[in-house]
């Protein structure tokens, strides 16, 4: 859920700054059920009514943080299938788009197929930056071609009310369709993978390095 430096002097687009402040808004149990802002702005929430986690907008002012995901610009890679390390659009031909994933093949038959990532796909050039730089990808990496994607959950903090005391829960993958999905604050999107085909990202690029 987190992400990594590609190379030296190349910071992923999804990455936050230390000039970006984080929100300190406060969470609130509501009456109707569910978790909101003290203050709350409608664009706070997501066309699906989930309160959303947020950062200033201040790209490549003071120090990547390499270890953290910016809310907004992590959706928008996400929603769009832009390219995680670039922002520019993710690489697509007929078999669909490119996603580098860490190499997970002995999970289940089929995998990828069903998977649900937060980790956005990638344009051809950064996929082989990434593949060469990204220190989790370097333990063993597979380059897919994705048919279909749907985004289908939120990750972030879930919050549940005892009482009248709202409590905060740990880090996790909700459904929108779950009712608990009120009770979330969101940090990213997830997107469940489907039509899946694993390539060969040497072929892919056309021999570039």
């Amino acid at each position: 859920m987190t992400v990594a430096p590609i190379r030296t002097g190349t910071v992923p687009y999804i990455a936050p700054w230390s000039g970006e402040a984080a929100s300190a808004a406060s969470v609130t149990g509501t009456a109707a059920g569910g978790v909101a802002f003290v203050f709350e702005s409608p664009q706070d929430r997501d066309s699906f009514g989930v309160l959303w986690n947020s950062r200033g907008d201040a790209r490549g002012e003071g120090e990547p943080e390499y270890a953290n995901v910016h809310p907004q610009r992590q959706r928008e890679v996400m929603q769009e299938l832009l390219c995680q390390v670039c922002g520019g659009r993710a690489d697509q031909d007929d078999r669909g788009a490119l996603w580098l994933l860490e190499d997970n093949r002995a999970d289940w038959h089929g995998w990828p197929n069903d998977l649900l990532t937060t980790h956005p796909p990638v344009c051809l050039p950064c996929a082989g930056q990434a593949a060469r730089g990204c220190p989790h990808l370097r333990r063993g990496s597979v380059a897919v071609r994705v048919g279909s994607s749907e985004v289908c959950a939120v990750y972030g903090r879930r919050y549940a009310l005892v009482g009248r005391r709202l409590i905060r829960g740990d880090y996790d993958v909700v459904s929108y369709t779950s009712p608990n999905v009120r009770w979330v604050v969101a940090g990213q999107l997830v997107r469940s993978l489907a039509d899946c085909t694993i390539v060969d990202l040497q072929a892919e690029l056309g021999g570039r390095t």
